[in-house]
């Protein structure tokens, strides 16, 4: 492979829209991979593209990053990645896709009633969850679906 066939970190942040922290940060997980230049710069294969734009994909799903990495882990590391490839590792998002896409019908048919967070602030709130008794149920807003409860990457929990 030529050097001129290899990216600098600038090159994948500008082309596949993550910050260069980010690709260090994937580099340091094992999610992507770079070589190293004698004055130890970071250079990438066009290929980390695809695996980028996988990640992306993967994260909004809803996948973790060590469910990315598990997924990421089962490709092949002697060629590129085919379409069947991509096709084998997101046959399971179907299920999750429609389950959050139910989740979300539901909080945005709901939005206006009481979602069991413990304020008490509207009428229908002090009828649905008299004294916050849902607070038994754990954190978070209980009537809400519970793909929609989960934390999210970046926000603890």
């Amino acid at each position: 492979m030529h050097t001129r066939d290899l990216l600098t970190v600038g090159e994948v942040a500008k082309r596949s829209g993550f910050a260069a922290s980010a690709l260090r940060y994937y580099d340091s997980l094992g999610l992507i991979s770079s070589t190293r230049t004698s004055g130890d710069q970071r250079r990438y294969e066009r290929g980390v593209l695809r695996r980028l734009a996988f990640i992306r994909a993967a994260r909004n799903v809803g996948l973790t990053l060590d469910e990315v990495a598990e997924s990421l882990a089962r490709l092949p590391q002697s060629r590129t990645p085919t379409k069947a490839d991509w096709a084998k590792l997101s046959r399971g998002w179907h299920d999750r896709l429609n389950e959050q896409i139910q989740a979300l019908e539901k909080l945005r048919d709901d939005l206006d009633s009481c979602i069991g967070c413990g304020c008490l602030s509207l009428r229908k709130c002090a009828f649905s969850n008299p004294d916050d008794g849902l607070a038994a149920l754990g954190p978070g807003a209980a009537y809400l679906p519970r793909r929609l409860r989960e934390p999210q990457a970046g926000q603890g929990g």
